[in-house]
């Protein structure tokens, strides 16, 4: 088992580049931010239309396709289940569906002899909030709206971030949030700190799979018999196993701030290392363009009735 390679979420894709790696990192979170929240208060057809641009924007960048088929391949299986099981689901209404018209259809025919009755034409709508009703499945118009809206959101949350991590290396991702968190300096916040605080934080992520990698790998060679140990001495093994994973990443840690404090990082704010120059080009501005189409497309056809 390989945790790199079966789980290379939040990873950053060095080679190839693609366009998509060459944006500015703020006009990238710029994006990623409007995919997150452009979700908010939108109807079906434009949370699925998300998922596509997703998808549309992974295949024209010409990501390779071993980092992203595994991983939108799976995505795509668990939204898939979710709609699936969202929608024979039970809707929560709590009522009792009845049919519009009256099953015996001649009582819509028959005279009316009253005279202050005024007899109504019969209705040639197709309406009907139950879907689809065979034995004890059942999918109404409201379980499949909850479904779609719960398996896209699911798709849209966890890929759209995991293409900005994939196509940002962290130096970009924490300078560009430093850039745009400058005016929060007037309010005498730790810009600079917080930004050191998240670059070594994304660094660390690859340390923590190794980890997890290794001690895995550890207790499968060692051929336990799990039957034999029962559940307590299973409980203990892996109590041991985390126990050490914890001393581990505390080691790794450690490792670490002794590595800066050596090369001299002893304040953020004296010893800056400027890893981009972060200026507009031509593809940015052509980026922002189409973020403000992508709002625009958003709020004339996307904002739920």
């Amino acid at each position: 088992m390989d945790l790199l390679r079966s789980l290379p979420l939040g990873l950053y894709l060095e080679q190839p580049q693609t366009w998509l790696h060459k944006i500015d990192p703020r006009v990238k979170f710029a994006w990623l931010m409007s995919f997150l929240t452009s979700y908010v208060l939108a109807n079906n057809f434009w949370r699925v239309l998300l998922v596509v641009i997703l998808i549309l924007a992974t295949l024209i960048a010409r990501i390779p396709r071993r980092v992203w088929q595994q991983q939108m391949g799976w995505l795509l299986m668990l939204s898939f289940f979710i709609l699936a099981i969202g929608a024979i689901s039970p809707d929560a209404m709590g009522a009792d569906y009845q049919p519009r018209l009256p099953a015996n259809e001649q009582i819509l025919t028959q005279p009316v002899n009253s005279k202050n009755i005024v007899q109504e034409p019969a209705s040639n709508s197709k309406y009907s909030y139950v879907l689809f009703h065979k034995g004890p499945v059942k999918v109404t118009r409201r379980s499949l709206d909850l479904a779609v809206r719960l398996s896209t959101i699911i798709f849209t949350v966890i890929y759209s971030t995991n293409l900005y991590l994939l196509t940002t290396a962290p130096e970009e991702i924490t300078s560009g949030i430093e850039s745009l968190m400058q005016p929060l300096r007037r309010f005498k916040l730790p810009v600079t700190e917080i930004a050191l605080t998240l670059t070594l934080s994304l660094r660390f992520i690859p340390l923590v799979l190794e980890e997890v990698q290794n001690l895995f790998r550890s207790v499968m060679t060692r051929a336990i018999n799990w039957k034999k140990l029962g559940l307590k001495g299973g409980f203990k093994v892996w109590m041991t196993v985390a126990e050490r994973l914890l001393e581990n990443l505390l080691l790794r840690a450690d490792q670490m701030a002794n590595a800066m404090m050596v090369r001299g990082f002893t304040s953020p704010n004296e010893h800056r290392v400027q890893w981009h120059d972060l200026r507009f080009k031509g593809r940015d501005w052509l980026a922002i363009a189409t973020l403000i189409l992508f709002w625009g497309i958003r709020l004339a056809i996307g904002t739920q009735v």
